[in-house]
């Protein structure tokens, strides 16, 4: 299967907690025990339907294939006082990072809960209360009553689930800037490359290592111009750079020399993108890579451009991942970005 096939970041469900047992009317009847009184027991209460965050998974796939889950209903109440037994609840692991919505709410209605930490639960659905046999409605007046409560209904939902990976650092970029071929560079991680745009259709994580420090550096694949608008695939992976502390913008200067395009203009582009989707990635640290500075034979002629980004107040680095020239400094600056905007 393709990584575009198995990575899903939005999902649908259909959420039903069981229903609640109903209360039993009965009464003893038993051989020499007179006036044996009523003795229906209580129905036991439905189960929940409970998303846990896990660590271990990283889409939303089964979810996309189980658009409806259920959890078991309470057993009824018997006669001798017999309680009904409760039902099973249905727990769901989902991913860190997913985010609930109710897919019934108003459009920007807020979310209901964020799933961030490993193991965290939330109840999505809670099961039907259980209803009283007669047995519970007996009093000095009323020795014989006939009648017990029902059950109740357990609750019912559509939720809209959206996942945010969790990453340290956020590589963006135009596509085919060398995003993906710097994250095979600095982890372990294989996206696919190619001499083409738009290789990379799904976000890919890996972990960098500095001395002891371990980080996740994810690269957001499709930003272009007019991706806030929904252009590209931008609109559907500009959410994962919400949760990186430091950004990690990609720009090509071998297209410079190749492609006579203007690398600072590439740079505004993406700024732009970033802004009109959520103006608060603008304040998150910045350190621009100048890329494929292997295909740029005199290396005089990028001086002006990094004084320029210089002067924006960014650290800028020049690196090529064919060679690994400059990779080791960039790496070493995520990690003291990092470690600043943890103090901070």
């Amino acid at each position: 299967m393709k990584a575009s096939e198995t990575f899903v970041d939005e999902a649908t469900v259909s959420v039903a907690a069981g229903d609640g047992g109903s209360g039993c009317v009965s009464f003893r009847r038993e051989k020499f025990v007179p006036r044996g009184g009523p003795d229906g027991g209580d129905g036991g209460r439905g189960g929940d339907v409970v998303l846990v965050a896990d660590r271990n998974l990283a889409t939303l796939l089964d979810l996309r294939l189980r658009p409806e889950i259920r959890a078991a209903r309470g057993a009824h109440g018997q006669g001798s006082r017999k309680d009904g037994s409760q039902g099973a609840d249905t727990v769901v692991r989902v991913p860190l990072g997913t985010v609930l919505f109710d897919a019934d709410a108003p459009a920007g209605a807020p979310a209901l809960v964020d799933l961030s930490a490993d193991g965290q639960r939330f109840v999505a659905a809670r099961g039907g209360r259980g209803g009283l046999g007669n047995a519970n409605f007996a009093t000095p007046t009323r020795q014989a009553p006939d009648f017990a409560t029902p059950a109740r209904a357990g609750e019912k939902r559509r939720l809209r689930l959206s996942l945010k990976l969790l990453a340290d650092v956020g590589l963006v970029g135009l596509p085919n800037a060398g995003k993906s071929t710097l994250l095979r560079r600095i982890s372990a991680a294989r996206p696919r490359v190619a001499a083409y745009p738009f290789t990379t259709l799904v976000p890919n994580l890996g972990v960098a290592e500095v001395g002891e420090r371990r980080f996740v550096v994810a690269d957001l694949p499709g930003l272009i111009e007019g991706a806030s608008e929904g252009a590209g695939l931008g609109d559907r992976f500009l959410r994962h750079a919400e949760r990186t502390r430091v950004l990690v913008h990609c720009v090509d200067v071998g297209a410079v020399v190749i492609e006579r395009r203007d690398a600072e203009a590439d740079y505004e582009t993406i700024r732009r993108e970033l802004e009109a989707y959520d103006p608060g990635l603008l304040a998150r640290t910045e350190i621009i890579a100048l890329t494929k500075i292997d295909l740029v034979a005199d290396r005089a002629d990028l001086d002006a451009l990094e004084a320029r980004l210089r002067g924006r107040g960014h650290e800028v680095f020049r690196v090529s991942s064919a060679t690994g020239e400059g990779v080791r400094e960039l790496v070493a600056a995520m990690a003291h970005a990092l470690a600043a905007a943890e103090a901070a």
